[in-house]
């Protein structure tokens, strides 16, 4: 296949891009403010205040957002996923949720959010539809989450951990960052999380995301390693994965277990074979690759000719730029450098 000249393909199954991968996946970043300010996400001149946060005009409203759902679940997305940023930050979430669960075609909703929220919006998400939850959690102990997300909020989290669990949430999914010499000592007190509740415990390499960003070599801790630590404390069953499952490669520890653990590895065994996703940023740009710096201006086209067939297009050109890999590691070794994009923005 000429890959220049090539188009995406509709077919009876969806969308299919340059090199054959089926692309069922939307992520939305609905803002990039944060009641955090995780170490690994925020950069140095965020952190400090130089790097100024989108302007209310600069994000898609919400009739933008379902607008460009739309015509994506009829091009053949199935999954949705809010992030942000923080997305249950942003004013008037819970009724855009409400109007999203209404689409026609789209039958699977999800939302990654830092669970300070979780207590109070658990409920009203269930109400609407979304049961399925991503919360990041990258220590069990209050002063660390505290060291790492510039805020004392462990408690807050883990309430709203409790709360969607009793609520019936499945699945609940704890993300851990894992970062040598910062929480790499608790590893294995996460892995025997899934020994007793039912959660998805998953483990993600550190990534070198945004200009300044706080990635060292010596911070990473490679999947296998973290494998390794946790196969100490018994045998890793592995698990056949579902028709929307992302990247993770999915075990059971034991088998009693009565949740998984998730192993999410970007860097040491990448899988960009297998990538079915889009990224839409708070920026309004589609972004087809979150180690790859190439966008589509979606807020520009929207703003110019919000028609279904613009959108479209739009969507189109950003398959078009899906890379067949991140070769993140060549360009490491060449210059030390990292994808630009700023996390908050990008929606992870």
């Amino acid at each position: 296949m000429n890959h220049k000249n090539a188009s995406p393909l509709p077919t009876e199954n969806g969308l299919i891009d340059l090199f054959s991968r089926p692309i069922s996946y939307l992520r939305l970043s609905l803002t990039d403010r944060c009641n955090l300010r995780c170490m690994y996400c925020v950069t140095e001149e965020e952190a400090s205040g130089c790097l100024a946060k989108l302007s209310h005009g600069d994000l898609l409203t919400y009739e933008e957002l379902l607008h460009v759902v739309r015509v994506a679940v009829a091009m053949g997305i199935g999954k949705v996923r809010l992030t942000g940023g923080e997305p249950l930050v942003r004013r008037h979430v819970m009724r855009f949720i409400g109007e999203l669960t209404r689409i026609p075609g789209l039958d699977d909703i999800r939302i990654t959010t830092n669970g300070v929220l979780l207590e109070q919006f658990g409920p009203q998400l269930q109400a609407a539809g979304v049961t399925k939850v991503n919360i990041s959690l990258d220590s069990l102990r209050a002063e660390r989450v505290a060291a790492i997300t510039g805020v004392d909020c462990f408690d807050r989290v883990w309430r709203g951990v409790e709360t969607v669990l009793a609520l019936g949430f499945s699945p609940v999914k704890l993300n851990m960052v894992a970062m040598r010499h910062i929480n790499d000592d608790e590893i294995v007190d996460f892995a025997r999380l899934s020994q007793r509740l039912p959660v998805q415990v998953r483990f993600i390499e550190f990534m070198p995301i945004g200009q300044s960003s706080r990635w060292t070599a010596d911070t990473f801790i490679g999947t296998d390693e973290i494998m390794a630590r946790i196969s100490a404390l018994g045998d890793l069953f592995p698990l056949e994965k579902g028709r929307h499952d992302g990247p993770a490669k999915v075990y059971r520890l034991g088998e009693d277990a009565v949740g998984t653990l998730g192993f999410i590895s970007p860097i040491s065994h990448h899988f960009c074979s297998r990538c079915n996703r889009l990224r839409l940023t708070s920026a309004g740009t589609l972004r087809s690759c979150l180690l790859h710096d190439a966008e589509v201006d979606l807020r520009a086209v929207l703003r110019r000719d919000p028609s279904d067939e613009a959108i479209r297009q739009a969507l189109l050109a950003a398959i078009r730029n899906k890379p067949q890999g991140h070769q993140l590691e060549e360009r490491l070794r060449q210059s030390g450098g990292d994808c630009h994009g700023r996390m908050s923005r990008i929606g992870g």
